[in-house]
């Protein structure tokens, strides 16, 4: 919809962006709802165990499930940044946003992402410093310790999500007004600006490439120490338990950074709509969803928790009955 100006405040005549979404087939669109809703379900619900797990179990209050207990936190808020009102577009006619709404989904997608690639970094360190010295690891991750390493990491989202999201409000949009997208991102969305945005494009790369090369040499350095440290150690059991706990985390820094990266950071030769909603999907719906399979697959010590609340649960029960 286009109509008269809200006022500095956005600076827009457009008053709200059609969302195109995945598909425009009726029956499609209706698969499509029942596929993400049981993604959006899966996510909810792993997420929420993991951190009650966490929470529950006095095993697990160690800095490295700290770390993964706000790490679930994160992936709740990013898959529900963006999966609700994708479900409620899947359902509607009229498949429309508002602009505030647009700019408040833009502003959280970059939140949760960057806070999301920090928290990855600070787990690397956390186990950095549990393997490389163990008989200080108490004294270096210390509560405080943990809860600034957490309080940075949504820090620096905060600063990152501002840079990119402020500037947006100073656009013009005069139509059209069709986002050929499921969600706000901000590449579809600067491409609709009767403004010039390539201040905005510069910075969103400049912040991309900034945030990516922290992070990732920081996961580098980390694993590089890591990786060392495992080599030295002299049984292959005590490898093998010192590698296993860092396997589920590099399956993850895996999975976010290869999508993620390719869709800020490719060329804009190869782009098309299809390969970004793919890429998309993959960093900010499956990851979320995955990422508390994994930590429970592959991590003895959350599935031995889980038993021991469910044989509780199960114990308390029994004595009700």
């Amino acid at each position: 919809m286009v109509g008269q100006s809200l006022g500095m405040e956005n600076q827009t005549t457009v008053t709200e962006f059609i969302l195109l979404g995945l598909s425009s087939d009726p029956q499609l669109q209706m698969l499509l709802f029942f596929v993400f809703l049981v993604i959006y379900l899966i996510t909810l619900a792993g997420n929420t165990v993991i951190m009650l797990v966490i929470q529950a179990d006095s095993h697990l209050h160690t800095p490295m499930y700290f770390f993964l207990f706000h790490l679930s936190f994160v992936d709740l808020c990013y898959s529900s940044a963006i999966v609700p009102k994708m479900l409620v577009n899947l359902l509607a006619r009229h498949k429309t946003i508002s602009v505030n709404a647009c700019f408040t989904q833009t502003f959280f997608i970059f939140l949760s992402a960057s806070c999301e690639a920090f928290m990855l970094s600070v787990m690397a360190y956390d186990r950095y410093a549990a393997i490389f010295d163990p008989l200080h690891y108490a004294g270096t991750m210390n509560k405080r310790v943990c809860r600034q390493l957490v309080g940075g990491s949504w820090t620096m989202g905060l600063m990152y999500s501002l840079v990119n999201t402020v500037p947006v409000l100073n656009l013009n949009f005069c139509g059209p007004n069709e986002i050929g997208h499921f969600s706000c991102e901000l590449p579809p969305l600067l491409t609709l600006s009767c403004t010039e945005t390539l201040v905005n494009k510069m910075t969103l790369l400049s912040s991309i490439a900034v945030l990516a090369v922290i992070n990732i040499l920081l996961v580098l350095i980390s694993y590089i120490q890591i990786i060392s440290t495992i080599l030295r150690i002299r049984s292959a059991e005590g490898r093998h338990k010192a590698f296993s706990t860092c396997s589920s985390h590099l399956i993850v820094v895996g999975l976010l950074y290869t999508t993620a990266l390719f869709q800020y950071m490719k060329p804009s030769s190869i782009s098309s709509v299809i390969l970004d909603q793919v890429a998309s999907i993959q960093y900010s719906i499956f990851t979320p969803m995955l990422n508390p399979i994994i930590y429970c697959l592959k991590n003895k010590e959350v599935k031995i928790a889980l038993g021991r609340i469910l044989k509780k649960t199960k114990k308390s029960k029994s004595q009700l009955m």
